[in-house]
């Protein structure tokens, strides 16, 4: 069983910056791939960025790629999301996932597990 909880979220202005965490639990973490989804309100849940078991492969969605960093820390059972140049496009809630896998890439259904989401919003 994994649990994952996702914190960071919050208000900021266009061109601000936010980091979101997601704590992990379970025995799976450091063999496990992650990533991270948004969905805004009134649209279908899409992919932000994707990062393999050992940390060494990412992958990011076109719209967020060059402003978005995700990251993990095996020995912390963490992975985060820097999200710089926020743009009121990039409001969603975002939820972190975690696949039985080292490497899941972008499709949602790849993912076994996921968070509750924390939303951020970004104003104009």
């Amino acid at each position: 069983q994994v649990q994952l909880v996702e914190s960071g979220g919050g208000l900021v202005q266009a061109g601000g910056s936010l980091r979101l965490f997601c704590e992990t639990s379970g025995r799976m973490f450091s063999s496990a791939a992650l990533a991270w989804f948004r969905q805004a309100p009134g649209k279908e849940r899409e992919f932000v960025a994707a990062i393999s078991r050992s940390g060494g492969t990412t992958f990011y969605a076109d719209s967020v790629k060059g402003r978005f960093t995700i990251s993990r820390d095996n020995a912390k059972n963490m992975v985060y999301l820097q999200m710089n140049s926020l743009k009121p496009e990039d409001t969603a809630v975002y939820y972190c996932a975690a696949a039985s896998t080292g490497w899941a890439g972008e499709d949602q259904y790849n993912y076994d597990y996921w968070g509750q989401g924390t939303q951020v919003t970004v104003s104009s």
